[in-house]
């Protein structure tokens, strides 16, 4: 019996070399399981500890975990020689998570008098700092002080977030989570490094929700994970990223520009909002073709329903593509599909003023609604059909940036 057909996982950090660096904090445990997210997203990890970090958690568990080298001691003599230097020069980034508010001064003055601070004095890559602290500790004019120093030296601050304390107590100071410190490495390269830097896109994500009443709605079954893919695989290329979107955002969005919205209207209205300056618009979001004419001001009753033999009027919306209409704008658009698939898409790409269409066939179990993978068709007016095999909704979204590059006249770089 034949396996059925799988799509490898994305790799996003597929050879780049990040450097961890962990300072004295109960968060520490959190780096543990930040080093495992940047490895599984491609990347090999080296670990620096503080003193403190390494009583916090021994440098055997990152022994254990990373691809990379683990210095925490500056005198053991069985390290490499200037193990630091080695390395900072490597990094294409460097992390410092949980960073201390002792780690954040000695960062900002160039002190460097432990594994940590002397790698992050040895490196160009860029530094992406991440505060974890007491509230009152956060708010003090000195740790301020220093980490607008830090910003403007250009390293990226990763929160901290609100949450429950060491102390007891909730407030601001939470050191993020570690699918969030991860997506902040991949963001920080691609502000620094990616070809998409100095683009705007606007991805749509989510179906939107036409109101019957407070309690129902008109609405259908995308799940929003191939809009939230793009939008990534955007940022991760260096582009500044608006996500208009009906379904609540997941962790790891870092660096996207989350606009939230539930009808089709409110999208057409916070697509306009955006595409003032807009590159390119991808529309993967499945907007309802008809809306409830009037929503009921209060919950229907069933009763009240049967007796009068309730019919709902509807009105056809907007179709929200078509009327984005921006200079320079390049538009995407998804065509879901269950028969006639070529035949369908290509019929929009006129009518709508697409650049290209991405068709899907969502009558697979393994492509469109609810799932990780799809499998589409990239369709231009030329109409010879680019067909992608099954693959992770992130390396889709990567083909169709590809695309946008390579057929629609975007430099590598427009700065």
């Amino acid at each position: 019996m034949s396996q059925p057909e799988s799509a490898p996982t994305p790799r996003p950090l597929r050879g780049r070399r990040v450097t961890l660096g962990v300072s004295g904090s109960i968060s520490a445990y959190k780096s543990v399981e930040a080093a495992r997210r940047l490895e599984d997203a491609g990347a090999i990890v080296d670990v620096a500890l503080t003193p403190s970090a390494a009583r916090f958690i021994p440098p055997l568990t990152y022994r254990s975990l990373v691809q990379g080298e683990v210095a925490a001691d500056l005198w053991d003599p069985s390290a490499p020689a200037e193990q630091h230097v080695a390395m900072g020069r490597r990094a294409d980034a460097m992390l410092v998570a949980p960073a201390s508010a002792t780690t954040i001064a000695k960062l900002a003055q160039g002190i460097g008098d432990n594994p940590v601070t002397l790698t992050a004095l040895a490196t160009d890559a860029p530094l992406v700092v991440a505060p974890a602290m007491d509230s009152v500790m956060y708010g003090q004019p000195s740790v301020q002080a220093n980490l607008e120093l830090l910003k403007a030296r250009g390293a990226f601050i990763a929160g901290p977030a609100i949450g429950r304390l060491a102390s007891g107590g909730s407030g601001l100071g939470r050191l993020i989570e570690p699918i969030e410190l991860a997506a902040a490495v991949r963001s920080a390269i691609g502000r620094t490094v990616g070809e998409l830097r100095g683009r705007h896109i606007i991805v749509t994500a989510g179906g939107t929700r036409e109101p019957i009443d407070p309690v129902r709605f008109v609405g259908n079954h995308s799940s929003g994970k191939m809009g939230i893919a793009v939008a990534e695989a955007s940022r991760d290329q260096g582009a500044a990223v608006t996500l208009v979107t009906t379904q609540p955002p997941p962790q790891g969005l870092y660096g996207i520009v989350v606009r939230p919205v539930g009808t089709a209207l409110e999208m057409q209205e916070a697509i306009r909002n955006a595409a003032r300056g807009a590159d390119a618009l991808v529309m993967a979001a499945a907007v309802a073709d008809y809306r409830p004419a009037e929503a009921a001001e209060s919950k229907l009753k069933k009763q009240d329903a049967e007796a009068a033999g309730m019919t709902i009027e509807l009105v056809e919306n907007p179709d929200v593509i078509a009327s984005i209409d921006a200079p320079h704008l390049l538009k995407v658009g998804f065509a879901a599909e269950t028969d006639d698939l070529i035949a369908n898409a290509q019929a929009k790409i006129e009518k709508k003023g697409l650049a290209f269409i991405v068709a899907n066939d969502v009558s697979q179990s393994d492509a469109g609604f609810q799932v990780d993978t799809n499998r589409v068709v990239l369709l231009d007016e030329s109409g010879e059909p680019e067909r992608l095999p099954l693959l992770h909704k992130y390396d889709v979204g990567v083909a169709i940036l590809e695309r946008l590059k390579s057929h629609h006249g975007w430099p590598a770089s427009s700065e």
